[in-house]
């Protein structure tokens, strides 16, 4: 992959590619979350990893409560079986915070990189808000393990704006920086836009790594032409409002501009939505679209390989201002 489609991670010396491989759908059916997704084989989730590599992608986010850490290790096995093919890659997981206090972070730690089999963690993120400790005391102890050269960088996720100058704020206390938040965010769920956390991240340089970027697959319009198949969805998601007919009656404005664009640049509804999500804030926003099929991976790659003009940018921000959250 050409260096010149990598850019700068946050504050941090992290060259990254805009999309990243989520690995949620990794965890092999077990564990509280794991169940969203249906069970992939060994050689799906092996040609998943290779296709994203293939195409650009260099860094992969997975977490400790993805299948109690069985998607740290699908995702480790799949990269050590595509050994030099690898080299070069990042791996960013996250620590499991409910119920549990900072003291559990250097605990665990060794765990993970168990989980991981060689693979270093260049980002290691606090999954949650919610704990036992303030977000203070979690990060002087993430600040510890980057000293013992266990973790490069810290990052959090579905923190707050207040939340997020709290953690910068106890890293700079040891030399460090926050480097990402990772939210929620896409073209019909904006809520980062209004409640400071995308100011919050441009003023302190932090990157935005969205996730569930096309919410939960409404955004390839594949639903709104065929709604059917929300009767196969698998998991809890069919029974979320989107894809209630009033739900697809108001986002297809949306997606007929998306099928639109689609067309001029020979690409998809999904991979235009994607590609407004890198370009609409500059460099500050990354995504991690998963993918529990090869073609998945595919489809997700393509979404790099163009840019929406400022206009159309502009246009479909007006658009999903009057079909989103």
């Amino acid at each position: 992959m050409e260096h010149g489609s990598l850019r700068q991670f946050g504050n941090s010396d992290l060259q990254l590619s805009p999309l990243g491989l989520g690995c949620w759908q990794f965890s092999k059916g077990s564990g509280m979350v794991g169940k969203f997704w249906p069970v992939l084989d060994d050689d799906v989730i092996r040609d998943i990893v290779r296709i994203s590599l293939e195409g650009g992608i260099n860094w992969f986010d997975t977490a400790e409560v993805y299948g109690g850490g069985q998607s740290e290790e699908m995702l480790a096995d799949a990269l050590n079986v595509l050994g030099d093919d690898a080299a070069g890659i990042h791996v960013a997981t996250k620590w499991w915070p409910v119920m549990r206090s900072s003291a559990n972070i250097p605990k665990t730690i060794d765990e993970r990189l168990r989980r991981l089999k060689g693979w270093p963690i260049d980002l290691y993120q606090v999954h949650q808000p919610y704990s036992f400790s303030s977000a203070t005391s979690e990060m002087h102890e993430m600040s510890k393990l980057v000293k013992l050269g266990k973790i490069k960088h810290v990052g959090v996720s579905n923190f707050s704006a207040a939340k997020m100058y709290e953690a910068d704020k106890a890293l700079r206390e040891s030399g460090l920086r926050l480097v990402s938040n990772q939210v929620k965010y896409n073209l019909l769920d904006r809520r980062i836009e209004r409640n400071g956390i995308m100011e919050a991240a441009k003023e302190l340089g932090v990157a935005i790594i969205a996730y569930s970027p096309l919410e939960q697959g409404i955004l390839s319009g594949k639903f709104h032409k065929n709604p059917e198949l929300i009767k196969h969805i698998q998991g809890p998601r069919k029974w979320a409002g989107s894809f209630k007919p009033e739900g697809l009656k108001r986002t297809q404005p949306l997606i007929s501009r998306l099928d639109e664009l689609a067309v001029k640049y020979e690409a998809s509804a999904s991979q235009v939505a994607l590609n407004w999500l890198i370009h609409a804030h500059g460099e500050t926003v990354f995504a991690i679209p998963g993918a529990s099929k090869p073609q998945h991976a595919q489809e997700n790659v393509k979404a790099m390989c163009f840019s929406l003009s400022s206009d159309e940018i502009s246009e479909l921000r007006e658009l999903s201002a009057s079909c989103g959250r």
